[in-house]
């Protein structure tokens, strides 16, 4: 089997209402969806990650013009050295960032192959399944120029609960005295059964990031993210040491190398790569593996489109419950709220939340079929 062509779509929409965050406004949601055909008709689907702000075509452009030549006429199912051969070749523009974002788009559509040929889901080609169905968490709480803080979060809360969640993830990172009083109205008005975390963006540099884990110390969340930078690996250190709530973070890291540092340091209870962004289902496979040696939870970052979401899942499926016996931790989905026009059409639907779970595609590869004609139809030049 040979690789006969690899296309590159970037594709973004402006959204009806533009909301914002600790990293500024989000205008558009945006993707790079990648299309690997081989000569045997089978074709697989990838994504690389995009937040909205930065402009889609750069990752998509990294695919198309450095990828794309050294992936023609290879064997699709060389997934390994393929991935190795990608990332050695890009190492001069930096050991992660759009390289290793490019790359996950490539490497997720290399085993929606694999999966199509052998004929199962990609979690069997990983070793097998824990589960059939995983718990979501309803990401949200984006903050909107129209409405009024904390009130807004108290009735999306409320929205979220009736549809069946019961775990939820805040943005903050507007201020410590403003983000105290959200995170506290917040977590008073949720039944204490609701899982709380928060979101933060690396809005903080260590002192009033040291201020908010003190201030939030009884408020029983699950998790805070994301509190400093990603370079600041000791002032993670030193958060972990003093926080009664969970310290997570990964979103803006890649690659294994850069996690066995956050381990070793023991910086974070909770990693977060993310496969469309942090080196693919070849990488967080070995990503998980130092996350278990270390007993450290993992729960991806998700924030992409349905192929995002279905790859997220095949990789959750394989994860070990921490620790193994009778009521252990659970990994969960995130499931992002913000406003998203593409982001089911996309697989035609071919996921659905119900009562705050979704269950695992056990179709070959990733287990959703892809709308070709919608990703044209949203398709930009780069």
């Amino acid at each position: 089997m040979k690789i006969t062509d690899v296309k590159v779509y970037a594709i973004q929409t402006p959204i009806a209402e533009p909301f914002y965050y600790s990293m500024g406004y989000v205008n558009r949601r945006s993707s790079v969806i990648v299309e690997i055909e081989t000569d045997e008709g089978i074709t697989g689907y990838g994504e690389a990650l995009c937040h909205g702000q930065q402009p889609v075509q750069v990752s998509a452009a990294m695919i198309y013009y450095e990828y794309r030549p050294l992936l023609l006429g290879r064997d699709p199912l060389q997934r390994e050295p393929i991935w190795e051969m990608l990332y050695s070749r890009t190492r001069p523009y930096g050991q992660g960032g759009i390289a290793v974002n490019a790359l996950s788009g490539v490497d997720i559509a290399l085993w929606d192959i694999a999966g199509k040929v052998m004929g199962q889901p990609v979690y069997n080609l990983l070793g097998g399944a824990f589960r059939t169905e995983v718990d979501c968490y309803a990401t949200g709480f984006h903050r909107k120029d129209s409405l009024s803080y904390p009130e807004a979060l108290l009735e999306e809360a409320e929205c979220h609960m009736k549809n069946g969640f019961r775990a939820m993830k805040m943005k903050a990172g507007f201020g410590v005295e403003q983000d105290v009083e959200c995170i506290k109205a917040l977590r008073n008005f949720l039944p204490r059964d609701i899982c709380l975390m928060v979101d933060f963006n690396c809005a903080y540099s260590f002192g009033p990031a040291r201020k908010l884990v003190y201030a939030l110390e009884e408020c029983d969340l699950f998790f805070l993210e994301e509190l400093l930078v990603p370079e600041d690996i000791e002032g993670y250190v030193k958060l972990r040491k003093i926080s009664r709530n969970y310290i997570a973070g990964g979103e803006n890291v890649f690659t294994k190398q850069t996690y066995r540092r956050y381990m070793e340091a023991g910086a974070l209870d909770i990693i977060q790569p993310d496969i469309s962004s942090s080196g693919g289902f070849t990488e967080l496979r070995k990503i998980a593996a130092l996350a278990e040696a270390y007993q450290v939870l993992m729960f991806p970052h998700v924030w992409g489109s349905g192929i995002s979401i279905a790859a997220a899942l095949q990789l959750l499926a394989t994860l070990p419950p921490e620790p193994l016996i009778f009521r252990p931790i659970e990994p969960m989905l995130e499931f992002d709220h913000a406003q998203h026009p593409f982001r089911m059409d996309i697989i035609r639907d071919g996921i659905c939340m119900e009562s705050g779970k979704i269950q695992i595609p056990d179709g070959p590869g990733l287990g959703v079929q892809v709308d070709r004609e919608l990703i044209k139809a949203y398709a930009v030049d780069f």
